[in-house]
This record gives C-alpha cells, structure tokens and sequence, in this order.
C-alpha cells in the first residue's frame, strides 16, 4: 500500500473514529464554548456571495429610524442590537445540542477532519504515529469548540427576530424614563457603569476588553449593554426619589414576610405556649369511646388554660402538663397545624396519641427573634416590591403624555 493511501486511510478511520464519539456524547457536551476565544466557523452551506451582500442589504434598514420618541430617534441598528441582547438571555440549550448534531453528522464535517488530519501529517514528516495522533487531538479539541460555538450561534441568530418587538418596547420605554431622570437632574457617572461591567467581566473571568470582545463576537456592541445599565440606574433615581415618601415598610410587615418565607420553608416562626390534658385510653373499642366522651366533656368544660389543671384532676387518672413554649414542629401533623392555627385561649378537640388521647390548650405564643440581617434584608426586597408598584404606574403615565411616532 503506497503512502498516499495509508494517509489517507488514516484520516478516515481517525475522523469516523472521533465522529462516532462525538455523537456518543453529544447531549452531555457543554454547549459553553461561547467563550471559546477561535473565531467561529462560518456555515459552509452558506454561498460566499451570499454572506458578503447581506450588510449590504441590511445596513440601510438598521440606520433608519424607526420610532420617535418625544422626537428622539430609535434606529434599526439598536432594536437589533437590543434584540441580540435580549437573545443571549434565552434558553437555547435544546435547540443548540440538536444544531451540534446536524453539524457533526454532516458529511461536510467528516470531510473536514480528514483534511485535517492530512494537513496535520503533511505537516510534522518524520513524526511517529503517537505523535501525529496527540497532535490530531489538539486540533479536534479545537474544531469541536468551533463546532460547538456555531450551534449556539445559529440557535441564538434564530431567536433574534422573536426579540425585536420586545427590544423595540424596552428601548421606548428606556426613552422615557432617561428623559423623566434628565428633566429631574439626574445623571450616572461613566465609572459607575464601568463598575457593572468590570463585575460582569470578573464573573466570568475575563478583563474588561476581553469581556467587551467576547459579547462583539455574539454579535453584541457593549455600548447596548452599557446604555441599557444606564437606563436602569437613571430610572432607579427616579422611582426612589419621587415615591419614596409614599412606600413605607412597617415591622408588622416584615414580621409577615419572613413569617410566610419561613412556612414555605417549612421553618418555625414562633413558639407556642402550650398546656396538655392526657387520658389514658384503654386498649378495647368501649373503654376508647368511653374515654373520648369523658375527654370532649372536659373541653366544653373550658374556660381558659387556667381550667386546664383543675379539669385534669377531676378527671380520674388524667395527667397536667404545662409545656410553657415550644416550637410547633415538636409535634406531628396534624396536631402542628392545629395549633398553629388556633387562637391564643382556644382548646382543640381530643386526639388520640400513643399516650392515650390528649387535649391541647394554646395560651399564647411569641415571635422566634430573628437575625436583623434577616429582617433588613425582608425589608429591602418589600420595599423594592413597592418601588415597583409605583415605578409602573409611573411609567404608565409618562407613556400616555408621550408623543410616540412609529416610521
């Protein structure tokens, strides 16, 4: 066999090796090579000529303008921008993998290993076939990021115009709000929202400049992103300054927060002052109900839990226990529910229990003290829950003053 078809048998078993693996681990393989710093591969069903007369025809429309508000312009070029933006945000995970699969099934892709692999041989003469082989696999680590990248690229480009409407209605709305803070006075220091961005960039462990190139590879300018942090810290002066006097937070209002967090949570917010009346009950169905009638006769023989205890010794072999506070989830449901929702001074209806059936009265309760941080940070999220509220209703009315005029 001559050199030219070990070659290239080598290329073929070498690709539909790596191919077989690929599809192998399609599913699980991380679709976050976005961050992939290789350029990405443009669609090799996609004509050259094509590809060159698309900004062409598209540039003119995205330098129109395309809403006016209070006459000041919205371009093509920034609802596609923001629409862009809005598409990074959107899960595109299913529809990237199943993208990756078409691409790595393309008989476009198998041949491009095979060119791989043979520029990778032509390359390196003289080196054994380890050697050429580790070299391949650095080279198909790189081709499956590009690869990958594409998938996502073109899951994302396919949601873009799903975006447009709602990127034209943010940036109407963007308009009105930095106009509302202009007219107030407000402004927000360039270095404030390089702070923004610096953090976004630290997030994902990056410099500024790399963060800033990494989103103009998406397709995204980082003067969208900036404006539209910008936007957000404008109106935010706007809404806290203008109704700050009409959201106030009280500490019942906090107490009811947490308190509703914590029983989501399945967590005890109070303790419950709690007395016990417990009969024996004896083992035969007669002598069960005989007790339960002589248990429901005591409890309509209350008048506070400071009957309980003469109650219990009237009653023959009954046994008086004053639990002081305890936390409900010392009892089992449904009793736990049950005292939760009584009332201070009520008695429940006999139960039966291991013990014998008991009577519970609830005397009182007190809140569980909770960390102020807790408690400040219940406030916080209450009073942004307000500033919301009043930041609709005020961008509701700064609409219907506006003069908006679509083109």
């Amino acid at each position: 066999m001559n050199e030219h078809a070990v070659r290239h048998r080598l290329a073929a078993s070498a690709a539909a090796a790596w191919l077989v693996a690929l599809l192998a681990a399609g599913a699980a393989t991380p679709l976050a090579a976005q961050t992939a710093k290789a350029p990405p591969r443009q669609a090799a069903a996609q004509p050259p000529q094509a590809k060159a007369d698309k900004p062409a025809q598209s540039a003119k429309g995205e330098q129109s303008i395309v809403v006016l508000v209070n006459d000041e312009p919205i371009t093509g070029y920034e609802i596609q921008q923001r629409a862009r933006l809005l598409a990074l945000n959107a899960n595109v995970g299913d529809r990237a993998r199943d993208n990756y699969k078409r691409l790595v099934q393309a008989e476009s892709t198998n041949q491009q290993l095979r060119a791989i692999l043979e520029q990778v041989i032509r390359s390196n003469p003289g080196k054994t076939r380890e050697q050429i082989g580790a070299i391949f696999e650095e080279r198909k680590k790189q081709f499956a990021l590009n690869l990958q990248k594409q998938a996502l690229e073109s899951a994302r480009a396919t949601l873009v115009p799903q975006f447009r409407q709602a990127a034209q209605e943010e940036l109407i709305e963007e308009r009105l709000k930095v106009q509302e803070a202009k007219r107030l006075g407000f402004e927000v220091p360039d270095d404030e929202i390089r702070r923004v961005i610096k953090g976004l960039a630290d997030r994902n462990k990056m410099t500024e400049e790399q963060f800033a190139q990494h989103l103009k590879g998406l397709g995204v300018d980082i003067g969208t992103m900036r404006e539209r942090f910008r936007a957000q810290a404008l109106w935010g002066q706007v809404v806290r300054r203008r109704f700050q006097m009409q959201v106030s937070i009280s500490n019942r209002d906090i107490d009811r927060a947490i308190s509703a967090t914590a029983s989501e949570a399945g967590e005890d917010t109070v303790e419950l002052q709690v007395q016990r009346i417990t009969l024996p009950a004896p083992m035969d169905q007669s002598g069960l109900a005989r007790r339960f009638a002589e248990a429901d006769a005591l409890r309509q023989k209350y008048s506070g839990c400071k009957s309980m205890a003469g109650l219990a010794g009237a009653a023959g072999g009954a046994k008086f226990e004053d639990l002081k506070y305890v936390k409900p989830s010392t009892f089992g449901e449904p009793t736990r529910s049950m005292l939760l929702s009584a009332k201070d001074g009520d008695v429940l209806p006999p139960t039966t229990a291991g013990a014998g059936i008991e009577i519970y009265a609830v005397c009182g309760r007190r809140p569980i003290k909770v960390d102020e941080k807790e408690r400040e940070k219940a406030q916080q999220e209450l009073a942004a829950k307000e500033f919301e509220i009043v930041a609709k209703r005020h961008l509701r009315d700064l609409r219907q003053d506006a003069h908006i005029e679509y083109r």
